[in-house]
This record gives structure tokens, C-alpha cells and sequence, in this order.
């Protein structure tokens, strides 16, 4: 796994402060678990409501923390005044999303000046055995100097 430094010092309460801003996170029960630089990892208990039809997390759930966990790991690379913003992804849904609780594991492959790439995972805990749900590969957008949207 590469290493990186943080742009900001303050990274951590930076990502913290901003993740406590997003209320689709709260909505869905969805807590961060875990922020180092260019990795965090958010969590979700399994929430009925948030089924589809055949009683998995709905794709769409499972996607948004995975788009939250990614969207911060390049977050915490940024400096003070930088926002991000997805640009793209590509998810591969490869078993049902079921089971106690789901884990978005989201970590940046390359940083850069305007555009970091990022790679995610959701594994599903059913039982204490830990299965892969889905993977992804993320485009994130740097804004640079976007006060106006920090946090």
C-alpha cells in the first residue's frame, strides 16, 4: 500500500468536520471508522429499510458509502483550501450485499495537482467472516483554493 503525506497538517479534523457535515452519511447510519492519509474506512450496520427487493443493501447504498470513503481518502491528501469532488467511477458488484455490518474501504492509488485516483472496496461482516460485496476505481476532482466549499 503506497504512503502519503498529508497536504494539510490538520487532514484529520478537516476530513472529521466534513464528513459530520454530510447528511446522506447520517441518514444512512454510516460512521468513519478510520483516516489516515489516503485511506478511510466508514461503516454501516445493516438498516432493513435499506434493502432492495431480495433483502440486500440496495447497490446505490452500497456505492454511496463506498463514493464517501474514496471522496475523503483523496480529501485527507488534499491542502486546507482544496475540495473535492467525484468526477467518475466504475463499480464492480461481485456478491450480494448482505450480512451484520458493511465496511467501505477507500484508498488513493496517485495523487495529484487537479486530478487523484482512488481504488474501494465493501466487504460485508456476516457471522465474523469478512466477504468482498463490490470494488471500484474513482476519479476525484482537486478544486484548489474553493473556500467556498471547504468542509
Amino acid at each position: 500500500m503506497p504512503r502519503f503525506e498529508p497536504r494539510d497538517p490538520e487532514f484529520e479534523s478537516k476530513v472529521r468536520f466534513s464528513f459530520a457535515k454530510q447528511a446522506a452519511m447520517q441518514t444512512l447510519g454510516a460512521v468513519m471508522v478510520k483516516i489516515e492519509p489516503g485511506q478511510v474506512e466508514i461503516e454501516m450496520p445493516f438498516q432493513a429499510h435499506l434493502t432492495q427487493q431480495h433483502g440486500f443493501i440496495h447497490g446505490g447504498i452500497v456505492t454511496s458509502i463506498l463514493d464517501s470513503a474514496c471522496g475523503y481518502a483523496a480529501f485527507s491528501l488534499s491542502a486546507p483550501d482544496s475540495a473535492v469532488l467525484t468526477v467518475e467511477y466504475k463499480v464492480n458488484f461481485v456478491a450480494p450485499a448482505k450480512g451484520e455490518r458493511l465496511v467501505a474501504r477507500g484508498q488513493v492509488l496517485r495523487p495529484g495537482a487537479s486530478i487523484t485516483v482512488c481504488k474501494g472496496d465493501v466487504v460485508a461482516y456476516d457471522s465474523g467472516e469478512e466477504k468482498l460485496v463490490t470494488t471500484m476505481l474513482m476519479t476525484m476532482m482537486i478544486l484548489p483554493n474553493r473556500p467556498d466549499l471547504a468542509g
